[in-house]
């Protein structure tokens, strides 16, 4: 399936010369949605994968359905103080600045594989800080999941010890 005809492009957003590729296009198509979610399901079913991680926001919407496909629990990573329990943090930096993550500390057990998704890969800033977050708590990274790439940004540099799917390959900001 040609995943790319499905994702409005959305020029000058959030700010003049980006591209903004829009998902909700394709998950509001069933049969679309689907596919993404057994794309997904299918390549890590038997990666031996614990627990399943979805990023705020969009990751929540992807991780959630393949966590229940594959049989797994879900859990979240948030911006700070989201979360009621007790967390773990990981700062990371941004192209002016820095920004945190946090996990409850119960989100699994040491040693256990956990699959990060989102719906994006970009500059790879979030989810590398997202795999150390997780390899702090004591578990792995069996995989990174996304929708989409922007491969143009290099994001998939700074995930080059991982599992990395991704179903849509930009290679240009066109």
């Amino acid at each position: 399936m040609d995943l790319k005809q499905h994702i409005r492009n959305i020029p000058d957003f959030p700010k003049p010369g980006i591209m903004f590729r829009d998902i909700t296009t394709l998950i509001k198509e069933p049969e679309t949605f689907s596919y993404v979610i057994d794309a997904i399901s299918n390549h890590y079913r038997d990666k031996n994968i614990d627990v399943v991680v979805g990023i705020e926001s969009r990751g929540f919407i992807f991780g959630s359905l393949v966590a229940y496909k594959l049989g797994l629990p879900f859990a979240i990573v948030r911006k700070p103080g989201k979360l009621p329990g007790e967390v773990i943090s990981e700062e990371y930096e941004l192209e002016y600045g820095t920004d945190k993550l946090e996990m409850h500390k119960d989100t699994f057990e040491a040693g256990q594989n956990i699959l990060i998704i989102d719906d994006l890969l970009a500059t790879g800033g979030t989810v590398a800080a997202t795999a150390r977050l997780i390899e702090k708590a004591g578990g792995k990274v069996g995989g990174a999941a996304f929708v989409v790439e922007l491969s143009f940004l290099n994001g998939r540099e700074k995930l080059k010890d991982y599992d990395v799917l991704s179903l849509v390959t930009y290679d240009s900001e066109e």
